[in-house]
């Protein structure tokens, strides 16, 4: 009896052994899922393209890649802080965001919920959120992802969402949504709306809005534009016959230059009596796309692809601000208004000229400072191909570095006859500083602002 007994015991321990064992690895197993990087890429790609859907204009569209990204960092640097540094202290009236002791929470999933959260909030297509978050939902199920796990995780999720969103309402966003359209001025100098549609300058009163980590939003303004004046031979003349004269004879390879880093989320096309409209990508969310492609082929962890998208979305947000400070200072014309008044009534860009200021080039802004702050991550010598526009038929192109990206994106706007030069190189200049300034003081990984250190006026590499 008693050997039977010793037997039975035996049996059933190696029973309890065996699925404790079971228990243990599919534990492991759905952590480890939760811990892979194309997650997060999941649900940034979702909300591009629901940016891209609603149709939000190039700042504002910074403003929605921004906020939920920084939850999402902010969660992961509070459960990682031997590698990440806070964001609070180190942008505009961050605080530390809650705590919780729960141990069922796991970071990266509470991560996602609270970019998703967020980003709900942000947006006009909720539905598409819900059904996205609906998917989500399902392949937790799938992944095995206990359902303690998910609600403490979701819980902790929302409540860094609406700590997030707190903050984020106090940027001067809603504020400026009252504030008054830009009233056109009648002198030539000065920009007015462009055909086919005439439609209102885009954000006349987004230097309000609160910056990230620049000073101000006119700390790196740009040298004064060229004066107006059309008498031949004039600076401003020389260079206004210049996209004139580049627009009259494009080769095949600034075409699709121009083409690739067109970037305008609504073009209109008129035909008669009839319109349609197509939607892309904005040039931040080009950037994003860009940031996507750094991540995957530098094989970045879970953490650090988010803490690569949380340093661009930043730099973007400030680059946006300090460039439409400088448009609507100056009020620049476009090419496109002088050109048809003056010279050739029929003559059109190659791209559809964007509603507001031209003075400084946005995309040379902007471009230059996601490419410094990828150079800080990633390196200066990081080729890539990028396939951000192969989603709205165009084909890939190929780079040896992101200043050389960046570098390309600013001369497609003199291809698209959509600035002049003056805005093109001012325009990189001023992103270059924004980029550099924004680098050297964030600090975000621990391990990592080692790459590159760059001078806040040039760019060049320090020693």
């Amino acid at each position: 009896m008693n050997k039977c007994m010793r037997n039975l015991r035996a049996l059933i321990f190696s029973v309890l052994f065996v699925q404790l064992s079971c228990n243990q690895h599919e534990s492991r197993e759905y952590i480890q899922k939760l811990d892979n990087p194309e997650l997060f890429q999941s649900v940034m790609q979702n909300l591009t393209d629901i940016v891209v859907y609603d149709i939000f204009s190039p700042p504002v569209a910074s403003r929605v890649y921004l906020y939920p990204t920084i939850a999402a960092y902010e969660i992961i640097a509070a459960h990682q802080p031997e590698s990440f540094n806070s964001l609070a202290g180190q942008v505009k009236d961050l605080n530390e965001i809650p705590k919780s002791d729960n141990k069922a929470i796991i970071p990266n999933l509470a991560a996602l919920f609270s970019f998703n959260s967020v980003g709900k909030k942000l947006i006009f297509s909720q539905d598409k959120m819900e059904s996205f978050e609906n998917e989500f939902y399902q392949k937790l199920i799938d992944y095995n992802v206990p359902k303690k796990v998910i609600k403490a995780s979701k819980n902790y999720g929302e409540e860094v969402a609406e700590f997030i969103l707190e903050w984020a309402s106090k940027d001067m966003y809603s504020q400026t949504r009252t504030f008054p359209k830009y009233a056109i001025k009648e002198e030539d100098k000065y920009w007015k709306p462009t055909p086919p549609d005439y439609m209102d300058g885009i954000e006349p009163h987004w230097q309000e809005i609160r910056t990230m980590v620049l000073d101000s939003s006119n700390q790196f303004p740009p040298k004064d534009p060229l004066p107006f004046d059309l008498e031949k031979d004039s600076p401003f003349h020389k260079q206004l016959m210049e996209v004139f004269n580049v627009i009259n004879r494009l080769t095949d390879e600034q075409v699709e230059i121009a083409k690739f880093w067109d970037c305008n989320p609504y073009v209109t096309h008129h035909k008669g009596h009839s319109m349609f409209a197509t939607k892309k990508i904005t040039p931040g969310g080009h950037w994003i796309g860009i940031t996507s492609i750094a991540t995957r082929k530098a094989k970045s962890s879970f953490a650090d692809t988010i803490n690569a998208y949380a340093n661009v979305s930043i730099a973007l947000f400030d680059a946006f601000i300090s460039c439409w400070d400088e448009k609507w200072r100056t009020l620049v014309v476009r090419p496109e208004t002088l050109i048809n008044e003056h010279y050739d009534e029929e003559w059109l860009p190659l791209l559809q000229t964007p509603p507001f200021p031209e003075y400084t080039s946005g995309h040379s802004v902007i471009s230059r400072a996601a490419a410094v702050t990828l150079t800080k991550i990633y390196g200066d010598n990081f080729s890539f191909v990028d396939t951000t526009e192969i989603a709205y038929g165009l084909p890939e192109r190929s780079y040896t570095s992101f200043i050389h990206a960046s570098e390309e994106a600013a001369i497609s706007r003199l291809y698209g006859g959509i600035h002049y030069m003056m805005a093109i190189t001012e325009g990189v200049s001023q992103g270059q500083k924004v980029g550099s300034y924004i680098a050297s003081r964030l600090k975000t990984k621990k391990t990592s602002d080692r790459l590159l250190t760059l001078n806040t006026t040039t760019g060049e590499k320090k020693p």
